[in-house]
Order: C-alpha cells, then sequence, then structure tokens
C-alpha cells in the first residue's frame, strides 16, 4: 500500500515543513485534517511540491457545494492536478452547534453534494448552463464573471469518508476514493465496509474505487496511550457505537459516553483494554506496522493515511 502523511494537528505557518519531512520518510502524498485550522489554507501553500495533496477530511455540511468547488478547483489548478479532495460529513452536534448549519439525511445530502460539485465542475469545463436541482441544493446561475473556465488538469478526485453503511454506499456510488475512518477494525472493514461499498458502485459507471485503509498505529508506549485516546473519544460517540456492537462492545459505548458527558478523558482511556487496542490499532516497530497493514487490509486497500 501506498503510504501517505496525515497531519491532524499543525501549524499552517510550518506545513510545508512537514509535508517536506514526509516526502524525506518516503511518503508518496500529504494531507490535512480540518479541525483548528482550514486544510484549504494550508495546502495552499504546497502547490509548488512534487507531492499528491489531500484534505482527510474536510467537512461538507460547513460548506456548500459551490464554495467547495471554487476552493478544490483553485488547489487543482495550484497543485498541477495533485489535488484530493476528501471530504466527510461530521457529526449532527457540530454541524448545527459548531457550525450552524442544518443537518438531514446526511448520506442522502453527501450523494447529493457530491452531485452537484460535479456539476459546477462540468459547467466550468463545457461552457453548458449550470442546471442542478437537488433536495439539499440548488445551483443555477453561473455568469462569465464568475466562471474560472476548464481547469488544465482536469477537476479534483473526490474522496468520502464513512462508517455507517449508508454513507458508505454512498461513497461507492459517487466518489473516486474511500477514506476508511480509524475507528474501523479488521472486522467491520471486511464485513461492513467492502460490501457497503460493493453495493455503491454497483449503482455507479465510475471507474474502481481506491481505497484508503484505516491506520491507527503506535510504535512505542506514548503511541499506545495517544491511541487509546482516540479510541475512547470515537468510542464514546453514539454514531460510531456499531463498530463497538459488532463486537460485542455495546456497554464499552456506553460506560465511555457517560465518562464522555462528564469530562473524564483520562479515566477514559484508562478504560480501553489491550484486545479493543489490538482490534482497532496496529503496534509495533515501523517495519512490523506496515507488514500487519497489508496483512489486514492490503487486498482491498490501495492506500493508507498515517500520521505515526
Amino acid at each position: 500500500m501506498q503510504v501517505d502523511r496525515l497531519e491532524i494537528s499543525y501549524d499552517p505557518r510550518t506545513v510545508e515543513e512537514s509535508a517536506r519531512r514526509a516526502l524525506d520518510e518516503g511518503c508518496a502524498g500529504f494531507w490535512l485534517a480540518e479541525t483548528s485550522h482550514d486544510p484549504f489554507v494550508g495546502l495552499a501553500r504546497l502547490g509548488g511540491l512534487d507531492v499528491e495533496l489531500g484534505t482527510a477530511i474536510a467537512v461538507a455540511f460547513a460548506r456548500n457545494p459551490m464554495s467547495t468547488a471554487v476552493q478544490a478547483n483553485d488547489l487543482q489548478l495550484l497543485s498541477g492536478g495533485r489535488f484530493n479532495l476528501g471530504l466527510g460529513s461530521q457529526v449532527e452536534p457540530h454541524i448545527t452547534k459548531r457550525f450552524g448549519m442544518p443537518w438531514s439525511r446526511p448520506a442522502a445530502r453527501m450523494r447529493e453534494f457530491v452531485q452537484a460539485l460535479r456539476a459546477i465542475w462540468a459547467c466550468w469545463e463545457t461552457g453548458e448552463r449550470l442546471r442542478f436541482r437537488g433536495e439539499f441544493y440548488t445551483h443555477t446561475l453561473m455568469t462569465p464573471f464568475f466562471d474560472p473556465g476548464p481547469n488544465p488538469y482536469g477537476p479534483p478526485r473526490v474522496w468520502l469518508a464513512g462508517v455507517g453503511e449508508l454513507m458508505t454506499e454512498v461513497a461507492g456510488e459517487v466518489a473516486d476514493g474511500f477514506l476508511c475512518h480509524n475507528f474501523t477494525t479488521e472486522r467491520y472493514f471486511r464485513e461492513v465496509t467492502v460490501p457497503a461499498l460493493e453495493r455503491g458502485r454497483a449503482c455507479s459507471d465510475l471507474p474502481p474505487l481506491e481505497i484508503s485503509a484505516p491506520a491507527l498505529v503506535a510504535h512505542d508506549e506514548a503511541g499506545v496511550i495517544e491511541v487509546k485516546r482516540q479510541i475512547a473519544f470515537y468510542g464514546s460517540t453514539p454514531a460510531y457505537r456499531k463498530v463497538l456492537d459488532l463486537h460485542g462492545w455495546g456497554e464499552l459505548h456506553e460506560e465511555l459516553h457517560r465518562m464522555s458527558r462528564r469530562g473524564l478523558w483520562d479515566d477514559m482511556t484508562a478504560s480501553i483494554p489491550d484486545d479493543v487496542l489490538d482490534a482497532f490499532a496496529v503496534v509495533g516497530t515501523p517495519a512490523e506496522t506496515k507488514a500487519e497493514m497489508d496483512r489486514r487490509y492490503g487486498d482491498h486497500a490501495t492506500r493508507v493515511l498515517t500520521s505515526a
């Protein structure tokens, strides 16, 4: 599998240093998450580097298809055709309470979001009239003053992230690639994720879907603690309970959720047992973790985004 670097916590002023370091370490791509900074801004600083770029993820529902289409088109231009637009839905409280945006039927909304993106890019590419009318988004106005024209590198590739079956099916249907959420076990990947992607792709005429594997990796004890912290955080979220339920760990979710409501973050981390750690994460030396990632996911995934 191709190894890409994912930066989750970063300073937009120093992303070029991080990207060059990732290249020196043999990474083929450099992706930024949307956490405390805007990933589009950080990636715009890297257009001159010979490296594949991507967002993993940008929050789709914090934006609209037109603004996202413009940002992605510009980054595709700046990077010389090496930009990947990775989108995710986030969860309802963040969309409604942090971003102040509407939330409803996220899988259906995401399908339409990507369809609208493609309609906007096609308008710029061909000059055809913009006539996108959907249930959630309407885009019917594009005058020459706001039309950037054809991108010499074509439109960016669209990646979707998901955990639930409906969102994963949508990714299979409309996306170029799928970003596995890190809160994914090998069993969930094989029994839920891959079948859902295949069902979605059966409804599509797009080329074969590319898959990026989940990538919780730890090389030392400090890394193990950090990975347990991430597992605890994700495990406390009701939207991700289905992964734990598949393994019969539903009670762990309930415990983590109760502690999260009380702000007991350190206790949550300490409550993650080793068998849960082993199911979600790969622990060992860099060579050992690479071999185990290949064993778990290499028959389906073509790349992995790792922050370790």
